[in-house]
């Protein structure tokens, strides 16, 4: 199974140079390396006017060099890294799969902290909280349910809904930001609330929830985890209906909204952020790799 995986994700990898994005950036890279090149040349050219090449063979070559710098500059990145010193800390960002990462796992809730799966009912069994009652919980709702009765047992819910209302999954609505610390370490699970579930089984959310659910999920991390790394995936972009957010945005709050809290004291000490390799396409690594480079500046700074 897990060589089926890294073939899809070299495939994808692949077909990563296929993307406009990708396009984009070597048709820019190439044009800026003709430019030097024939600025170079003609430069040149003054200079040694009688032992210079044939001038086909002198573009042949130039059109060469720019095509393998433009294909350079336009390969897909699988992984950004970036230190901050003030806290010590890293934060990584890479193509991957949640569940095989050691570290402490992050997963998306709705209010309902609802874990029916079966026929796709209530919870997708392909979303991330689907795979997490599938391979964490080797499908046992059961045990799932338990430990979220255990961690759930000082919160209060915000509100009960009756079962006509909601035919199905649970009735108890936790307030949004609400934050249950499943198993035990090394392995914890925090399960975050940050997606109201309607009675119809549509889940939604708002930029604001995300980001009042993001300080809480901070907050829990810095309580249970004790400084110990944390992987998460890019929450938000699934079926929680965020569609007004691409995954490059919902990618720069989870980072700025990490960054911000750790500016108060250290969250941990690696904060490991996976994303799906079909999503590589619409999430420009330099970029992001620019945007953790300014936050650790800034951070320094502060």
């Amino acid at each position: 199974m897990r060589l089926r995986a890294r073939l899809r994700v070299v495939m994808r990898f692949l077909r990563l140079f296929g993307t406009w994005r990708a396009r984009q950036v070597f048709l820019r890279n190439a044009v800026v390396a003709f430019g030097g090149i024939s600025a170079i040349l003609q430069f040149v050219g003054q200079f040694f006017p009688r032992s210079f090449p044939d001038p086909g063979l002198v573009v042949a070559l130039s059109l060469t060099a720019c095509l393998v710098w433009g294909l350079g500059r336009a390969r897909p990145v699988l992984r950004v890294e970036q230190t901050f010193r003030r806290p010590d800390m890293k934060v990584v960002v890479e193509a991957g799969d949640l569940f095989d990462q050691s570290a402490h796992l992050v997963v998306g809730f709705c209010d309902t902290f609802d874990t029916v799966s079966a026929g796709g009912a209530v919870i997708n069994s392909g979303s991330v909280q689907g795979q997490l009652l599938l391979r964490r919980y080797d499908g046992d709702v059961q045990r799932l349910d338990a430990e979220l009765v255990a961690a759930l047992a000082g919160t209060e819910p915000a509100a009960r809904e009756d079962r006509d209302s909601k035919p199905l999954g649970k009735l108890d609505r936790y307030p949004v930001g609400t934050v249950a610390a499943l198993g035990a370490r090394p392995g914890l699970v925090f399960a975050v609330a940050y997606s109201r579930i309607g009675n119809d089984c549509v889940a939604a959310s708002s930029v604001e929830d995300l980001w009042f659910s993001l300080g809480r999920l901070w907050d829990a991390v810095h309580r249970h985890a004790q400084l110990e790394q944390v992987a998460m995936p890019l929450v938000g972009s699934g079926l929680s209906r965020l569609d007004h957010l691409d995954q490059d945005s919902l990618l720069r709050l989870i980072l700025m909204s990490f960054v911000a809290r750790s500016r108060e004291g250290a969250v941990c000490r690696e904060l490991r952020v996976l994303v799906r390799p079909e999503d590589l396409e619409h999430i420009d690594m330099r970029e992001v790799a620019a945007f953790l480079g300014g936050l650790a500046a800034g951070l320094d700074r502060a």
